[in-house]
């Protein structure tokens, strides 16, 4: 059968209301979802059956096929791109060091899953099909569903500091996206678009509570594709953590708690203990410092990849400025007990967090010293 076949057949199953569904269609598309399960398309695979299941709920062969994708899942998965990173543990030095520079070892999201739990996930799941440039989800808004993508392609667009708009990445079949908001409680932090008509398999918010609630490994499972997919493309991009050794960034990659704060939370307070080392990673976070007679000057804006928390690390002092969210914040949190295990025997690492808490000591204190030298008492603002 031939690609343009196979995609006439999936339009026509999409298409076609269930009375114009003769027994021998669907017995063509049980087949169709067969045969793209053996190539290895089987998200494809598991949509067309859930088209068939809408026109007949009770079609016991197609019920059957879908029971066999849990067996198959494991072989088929890999040849998917429904992939995210291998957890820390299983990854050899070895392998991650072979994996540098290109996509490291992965394994399947849905493989996680028991055979109960993954045919619960697999009923859950609505078909949806977008055409050319039309939003998925609204960046700002809340994050009530994710994602798999059946078919086509989707580009990640952001909104800037300047308002202007601009796209970060581009997603394709197999990839998932959506889990961060429902996840962290966060608003969507980015829009997606469909850049061609684009099918896509949607986990609503109320279904995957209600599949939680059945099977909490499901949220387990969630929690640990998210994390560690945020983790592969976070540590391999950041400047700093680059310096690491890829084996001793993956043994970190672990060590990272994941922290959502609302808008005016204060994330540092200054002149109190400071226990560990953040990472922004989206929203915005304004440094204060604060006066003896209480007044507040902003310092600096740290925006999403920027670090803080260095200088109590380095230097062994107190906060020294208060850090609040400007907006609705994501964060990574890695206390000092993993930043003693995993930096602090890393000389060229050390030195990097130790120039950048004194190029922020020094860029501080000349804020207040240059009205002095000028003759006039410091600002207050």
């Amino acid at each position: 059968m031939s690609s343009d076949t196979s995609r006439e057949l999936h339009d026509e199953a999409v298409q076609l209301p269930s009375s114009e569904q003769p027994e021998e269609s669907l017995s063509d598309y049980e087949h169709l979802a067969e045969t793209w399960a053996r190539r290895g398309w089987l998200m494809r695979a598991i949509s067309l059956c859930k088209v068939i299941l809408r026109f007949e709920p009770d079609h016991e062969p197609t019920r059957r096929l879908l029971a066999e994708f849990d067996v198959r899942k494991m072989a088929l998965l890999a040849k998917l791109g429904l992939s995210v990173p291998m957890p820390m543990g299983q990854v050899s030095a070895h392998q991650t060091g072979q994996a540098e520079g290109r996509t490291s070892q992965r394994v399947s999201l849905l493989s996680r899953l028991g055979e109960k739990e993954f045919l619960s996930v697999m009923e859950a799941l609505e078909l949806r099909e977008f055409h050319a440039g039309e939003t998925i989800v609204e960046e700002g808004e809340p994050g009530d569903s994710m994602f798999a993508i059946v078919e086509g392609s989707v580009e990640v667009v952001r909104t800037l500091k300047s308002g202007r708009r601009r796209t970060v990445a581009f997603m394709g079949e197999g990839d998932f996206f959506g889990e961060m908001s429902i996840l962290s409680g966060v608003p969507r932090l980015a829009s997606v678009k469909a850049f061609e008509r684009t099918a896509v398999l949607e986990l609503s918010r109320e279904r995957l509570e209600r599949l939680i609630q059945r099977y909490p490994s499901v949220a387990q499972m969630l929690r640990a594709y998210h994390h560690e997919h945020l983790l592969s493309d976070v540590l391999r991009g950041n400047p700093l953590f680059r310096l690491l050794p890829p084996e001793r960034r993956a043994a970190l990659a672990g060590e990272f708690q994941l922290r959502a704060r609302a808008k005016g939370a204060i994330l540092l307070e200054q002149g109190t203990p400071v226990d560990a080392l953040y990472l922004l990673l989206r929203g915005r976070c304004q440094v204060l410092h604060r006066h003896p007679d209480g007044s507040e000057r902003l310092l600096r804006t740290l925006e999403e990849g920027d670090i803080f928390g260095e200088i109590s690390l380095m230097l062994g002092l107190t906060a020294t400025a208060t850090v609040r969210a400007e907006t609705t914040c994501l964060l990574l949190r890695l206390d000092w007990g993993s930043c003693d295990r995993f930096l602090m025997d890393q000389p060229g690492l050390c030195d990097a967090l130790s120039r950048m808490s004194n190029d922020r000591i020094l860029y501080s204190s000349g804020l207040f010293l240059e009205p002095a030298a000028r003759g006039e008492a410091p600002r207050r603002s």
